[in-house]
C-alpha cells in the first residue's frame, strides 16, 4: 500500500483490489487514522506505508510470513493466512446485519454470490427479528 491511497485528512483508505474484484474506497476510523500519521511520521521519505527493517516496501511474502508467524505465536492449532482476515471481516459484518449489498461494494466483489456465503453462515442474524 502507497500514502497516495490513503487520505487522512478525509479519513479514507483508496483500496485497490486484486484478482479482478472492484476498487473502490473505505472509511478510516480516528484510531486508524492516528495510527497511520504516526507511521508517515515515522517513514517521512518512504512512498510506501508498510515498510521493511530495511526501508524497503513490505512484501506479499513477508507479510504471509508475517501472519503465519504470528498464528504459531499465539498457538493457534491451525495455520493462519491474511485471506483469513478478510473472510473474517466479512463475516463480522453479515453478523452485524450490514445490507448484503452494500458487503457486496465493500468486499469488492463483482458477484454477489460471493458474498452471500458471508450472509449463509450467521446463524443467529435473526435472533431478534420475531421478538415484539
Amino acid at each position: 500500500m502507497r500514502w497516495d491511497q490513503v487520505e487522512l485528512d478525509c479519513g479514507r483508505l483508496h483500496v485497490r483490489r486484486a484478482k479482478g474484484g472492484i476498487d473502490n474506497v473505505h472509511p478510516l476510523s480516528g484510531k486508524e487514522i492516528r495510527a497511520l500519521r504516526q507511521l508517515r511520521r515515522e517513514n517521512t521519505e518512504s512512498r510506501y506505508v508498510f515498510v521493511t527493517e530495511r526501508d524497503g516496501p513490505a512484501t506479499t511474502d513477508g507479510f504471509l510470513k508475517m501472519i503465519a508467524r504470528t498464528g504459531e505465536a499465539a498457538r493457534l492449532q491451525f495455520p493462519i493466512h491474511p485471506h483469513m482476515l478478510r473472510h473474517s471481516t466479512g463475516y463480522k459484518l453479515a453478523n452485524d446485519g450490514h445490507d448484503t449489498r452494500a458487503l457486496q461494494h465493500y468486499m469488492g466483489h463483482k458477484n454477489i454470490q460471493h458474498t452471500v456465503r458471508y450472509t449463509e453462515m450467521a446463524p443467529d442474524r435473526f435472533r431478534n427479528f420475531w421478538k415484539d
